[in-house]
């Protein structure tokens, strides 16, 4: 797995999201994840058509966010999953063994508990308080992140790539990087100034013996 960014995508609207996107995809993106909320199950099906035409284009990745079976309609390339949004197994099993399954984990016990399911990524956070997600769970900040790693290395537990997620800001990659995290996950970042992909990228990248995958 290359990719140390991901883009999920925000907006009230099909077109929203839709143009959203677009700019992360003009600017660099290569990994999209599909995050629509307050819609119906129709909407989410008509926009993932869309997106998954616009990942292909520019050959980005493109994930759905919670939704196994639309995930596998429109034939993405994965689904992430929360906590409460469905198993793993049952991902893997309706999906098949060559898409990506990510999951959501907020605590020590969380990312465990991934392990053992056999994700391909973990998502971890919130890094800090955002708007961009309703019923957030508690912060973990810096500290949070560094003793979660901490622990992994101490008792040799092989894990995939962890990416943190959570009002992240361009000032606070280089220490989430140093702390041993695989990537981050954003939104608002890229909404707010898309031309700051490449910078953010640069960044991930810089010092790859950091983020050395353990499996």
């Amino acid at each position: 797995m290359e990719d140390r960014l991901q883009y999920i995508s925000t907006g009230r609207t099909a077109p929203e999201q839709q143009l959203h996107i677009q700019k992360a995809l003009d600017n660099g993106a290569k990994w999209i994840q599909l995050r629509w909320k307050n819609a119906t199950l129709l909407q989410r099906y008509l926009l993932a058509e869309q997106v998954k035409k616009q990942c292909d284009a520019y050959q980005a990745i493109c994930i759905v966010n919670d939704d196994i079976k639309i995930a596998k309609e429109v034939d993405a390339d994965g689904v992430h999953l929360g906590l409460e949004d469905g198993a793993i197994a049952e991902a893997r099993m309706l999906l098949g063994k060559e898409k990506i399954i990510g999951g959501t984990a907020n605590t020590l016990r969380d990312v465990l508990q991934r392990i053992r399911e056999g994700c391909h990524y973990i998502g971890l956070g919130p890094f800090r308080f955002t708007t961009s997600k309703e019923k957030l769970s508690p912060v973990l900040g810096i500290q949070g992140y560094a003793d979660i790693i901490q622990y992994l290395r101490h008792e040799h537990i092989p894990h995939p790539p962890i990416y943190a997620i959570g009002g992240i800001q361009l000032t606070d990659l280089a220490l989430i990087k140093s702390n041993g995290i695989y990537g981050v996950a954003v939104s608002g970042l890229i909404n707010n100034k898309p031309s700051l992909i490449k910078e953010i990228i640069d960044i991930l990248n810089y010092s790859n013996e950091q983020f050395t995958d353990s499996r």
